[in-house]
């Protein structure tokens, strides 16, 4: 069958600083071999990727001019912990049974010789961002086709609590979106607008009213928490996915901006010894 899908691995030319994945590649170390932590629950965390294997899982079905297909991935790293492979299992099997049923709900009215409504594709791969002693960011890239001109695709994270052993959205580490907003959104606008004019070939004219000139708020974007380190957190990613900050031609937006004191003042106290200043 054909593929339908936006590919996500396409996007980084519409970046305008580094991907969730070239944060990981280039500057968070991994963790070292036989490192070992007690859980909350107090059992030992497998945390030696040597001794873990990535998940790479699909699932397929063909239909006369066109079919479904679906899968899913996520690094050693998270095979090495349990609970989290058990997380994002569960999220994996959810999305799984969604496509599915839409899939199906949509070959019911579909002419065989139509291609755009017997077709059907999911792809979603976890990467490793920042790997501390206790915590591990993550980030995933995304599409997906459901029907219709074209895919959709974007960016999702989270980050794992070692300690307390739970999923975390990165938000959650801070006080709120508000004290986000208010240590870097001004950054974020000034980078996008930046990057709007560069793809737009004029200035943005930020007063004018229409919502593709103006700032996005902390809860519209997909926060990335970063290390150059591999010691503490001291960078955060934020991603605008289509749609978010602009058409679907001009694509999605990222920046990498550092941990400054404002944005250490806005991480929660029970979360803040994990962070520290980007130097």
């Amino acid at each position: 069958m054909g593929r339908w899908v936006v590919v996500v691995g396409t996007m980084g030319a519409l970046l305008a600083c580094s991907s969730p994945e070239d944060m990981a590649q280039d500057v968070v170390p991994t963790q070292a071999e036989g490192s070992q932590s007690e859980t909350a629950q107090g059992q030992p965390e497998q945390r030696d990727p040597a001794n873990a294997e990535p998940m790479n899982f699909t699932d397929n079905e063909d239909v006369t001019n066109g079919g479904r297909e679906f899968s899913y991935a996520w690094p050693a790293q998270v095979s090495a912990i349990p609970a989290l492979a058990a997380e994002l299992e569960s999220r994996r099997d959810d999305a799984l049974r969604e496509q599915k049923a839409y899939w199906q709900e949509s070959l019911k009215d579909c002419p065989e010789d139509a291609s755009t409504c017997r077709n059907a594709s999911y792809d979603l791969t976890w990467q490793v961002v920042a790997n501390l002693p206790g915590y591990l960011s993550l980030s995933n890239g995304f599409s997906a086709y459901s029907g219709g001109a074209h895919g959709i695709y974007g960016h999702g994270s989270l980050v794992w609590d070692r300690t307390n052993n739970v999923a975390l959205e990165p938000i959650q580490l801070f006080t709120g979106a508000a004290a986000l907003e208010s240590a870097i959104g001004e950054a974020a606008c000034s980078a996008l607008n930046r990057e709007r004019a560069k793809r737009r070939g004029e200035p943005v004219n930020a007063g004018s009213g229409d919502w593709f000139n103006a700032c996005v708020a902390m809860d519209d974007t997909v926060l990335f928490i970063g290390s150059s380190n591999g010691k503490a957190f001291n960078r955060i990613g934020v991603y605008y996915g289509p749609y978010v900050a602009g058409s679907y031609a001009e694509g999605d937006f990222e920046f990498t901006l550092p941990v400054t004191k404002a944005v250490l003042d806005a991480v929660k106290p029970e979360y803040r010894s994990a962070f520290a200043i980007a130097q």
